[in-house]
């Protein structure tokens, strides 16, 4: 095997100096503007301007809609580890309801730190390996209703990891699918995951502004995922409303 091209001598000082804006920006508060951030960081305004373009382009950060300054992007939160509670007792007893009427899996994920972070898997029907749905949120419901919040997030060719030979990895075709996901609060794969197993996902949204806070999903096998009985989501939904409110 060949050993790995050096690294340039001018990329070390680039990388950190990109890091070195990321945590301005944390430490500023958004709306920081690229000339507080050059003056802060005593770096020239046209190196803070190229990498304030590149951060954006990355999705690490993002131009406040009146483009008056900077915040933190989508990406930026997979820098850390997110901090989730556990589900609370009331919280668990609506989960254990729902298992209670169904025989599919019924799980309950934050979106805490914008990444899927299952808070209480089935025992009886555990989700499967956590790092796979953390990383591959186009490959499972819950996945797709958290990427459905940021219609403009545009993924890029090769991005997307094949899992199975149903995974979804055309960004257009993805993309699709997520805006049907944002129409109907109702997201769902077929085998994405794994081969012949399926799952359906609906949010759970803060009471007062409707903010994501969570999914609840009910996995199972693929065929009956891909044709879901109207009843069957309209009790995902009412279990959804009951949690609303203990989970904001």
């Amino acid at each position: 095997m060949s050993a790995p091209d050096p690294v340039p001598g001018r990329q070390p000082r680039a990388i950190r100096n990109a890091f070195e804006v990321l945590a301005e920006v944390v430490a500023a508060g958004p709306g920081v503007t690229a000339r507080e951030i050059s003056a802060a960081l005593r770096l020239p305004r046209a190196t803070t301007y190229r990498l304030l373009n590149l951060l954006v382009a990355e999705e690490y950060l993002v131009r406040l809609p009146d483009l008056s300054g900077f915040a933190l992007g989508a990406r930026a939160g997979r820098l850390a580890v997110p901090v989730v509670p556990a589900p609370s007792t009331a919280a668990r007893a609506v989960v254990g309801h729902l298992r209670a009427r169904v025989r599919w899996g019924a799980h309950l994920a934050s979106f805490a730190g914008g990444q899927v972070t299952v808070i209480d898997p089935d025992p009886d029907h555990p989700p499967g390996d956590p790092a796979l749905l953390a990383r591959h949120p186009h490959a499972s419901a819950l996945g797709k209703l958290l990427l459905a919040q940021t219609p403009d997030r545009r993924f890029r060719a090769g991005e997307l990891q094949r899992l199975t030979e149903h995974t979804l990895t055309d960004p257009g075709e993805l993309a699709a699918e997520l805006k049907e996901v944002a129409r109907t609060d109702l997201a769902r794969q077929c085998g994405e995951l794994h081969l012949g197993r399926g799952c359906l996902a609906v949010p759970v949204r803060a009471p007062g502004d409707g903010a994501l806070v969570a999914g609840l999903a009910l996995s199972g096998p693929a065929d009956r995922v891909a044709d879901p009985n109207d009843d069957l989501v309209e009790l995902l939904r009412a279990h959804t409303e009951r949690l609303a409110p203990l989970l904001a």
